[in-house]
């Protein structure tokens, strides 16, 4: 089993974080595989063949992509943390990439076929200037295949890092960090459980961890940069919900509060703030914030001040009326 261990100092430093490079390996391993998530068809089924054509008509590419897509070690070089938080950049990400000798990429490929469940060879990595020649190829995956759907990403991913801070400002880490994937967990007073498989515990530096979620993955991966930074990147929560539309109120509610303030309490079910509530709807703040403050009043909904940012959630009346169970997996009562 393997922990990550964080002291005081640590924990109270750990914050979240965006990584555009995270978002495109994962949709590069999507798009090796068969689609087995609906609601990505539209959007494989779009981009595929094209992304495929790439690989046939490169060797470099399609081993290294293979090789990602079926090892239980992703190179190190192509995993460091994101340098910048929440407004980390895909060229932030791909300078320490592009900068990495071909001693370290062939080494770090060299334990990801060690780790892999396929049989793998290197006699595609011909040549030299692998770094490069693989934030080129990152580049060039984000500009085809990711840059266009970023912004209805980006805002899928920001729901979900203001859904767990709410969790974090009312409960605390280990809730915050409840299903982020089926293996994690928090362990005792000062570890996280990342993976069940054997292996040496990792101490967390004093600048804490960053948690990183991307939409389009199934899987969590961590990054690593010594001698102590890492990044525990997981699966966004409500992907499927955002990419097919938000529920439609049902008609009694609907008529006892107003279609607009129905929506929104359906649509609070995941917790979000009143500009992520108004980019949702493609409606003004005035508009959503003058029903969330009916909902406040009638005592269905609550906002939890994080940092700068209120983070708005159902309160066990507002799960009740509605009719679903509250977003952090408590019972109603």
């Amino acid at each position: 089993m393997v922990l990550l261990r964080l002291s005081p100092m640590a924990l109270s430093r750990s914050r979240f974080a965006l990584s555009p490079l995270a978002e495109t390996l994962g949709s590069m391993s999507v798009l090796t595989k068969p689609c087995a998530d609906p609601w990505l068809g539209p959007w494989y089924t779009r981009h595929h063949d094209a992304f495929r054509a790439v690989l046939d008509a490169d060797p470099f590419a399609r081993g290294l992509v293979e090789l990602i897509g079926s090892t239980k070690y992703l190179p190190g070089f192509i995993t460091l943390p994101p340098p910048g938080g929440m407004r980390t950049t895909l060229d932030e990400e791909l300078a320490p990439v592009a900068a990495a000798s071909d001693a370290t990429v062939r080494a770090d490929l060299e334990a990801a076929v060690a780790h892999s469940w396929k049989r793998h060879d290197l006699r595609w990595l011909s040549g030299h200037g692998w770094g490069v020649r693989t934030a080129g190829l990152f580049r060039n995956a984000w500009e085809a295949h990711v840059r266009a759907d970023w912004p209805r990403r980006r805002a899928l991913l920001e729901r979900d890092v203001s859904h767990r801070a709410g969790l974090l400002a009312a409960y605390g880490w280990p809730r915050a960090l409840q299903r982020m994937n089926r293996r994690s967990a928090w362990v005792g007073a000062d570890a996280i459980r990342f993976s069940h498989q054997p292996g040496p515990d990792r101490v967390v530096g004093a600048d804490g961890m960053l948690f990183v979620p991307v939409c389009v993955t199934s899987g969590t991966w961590l990054c690593e940069e010594p001698p102590a930074r890492y990044a525990l990147v997981y699966p966004a929560r409500g992907s499927a919900a955002t990419a097919t539309g938000p529920p439609r109120p049902d008609r009694a509610l609907e008529r006892l509060i107003g279609t607009g303030r129905a929506a929104v309490l359906h649509e609070l079910e995941r917790p979000a703030t009143s500009t992520e509530l108004a980019r949702h709807f493609g409606q003004s703040l005035g508009t959503v914030g003058g029903h969330l403050a009916v909902l406040r009043e009638a005592g269905l909904v609550a906002g939890t001040r994080v940092g700068r940012r209120v983070v708005y959630r159902r309160t066990e009346a507002g799960d009740a009326l509605a009719g679903g169970a509250p977003a952090d997996g408590r019972p109603a009562r």
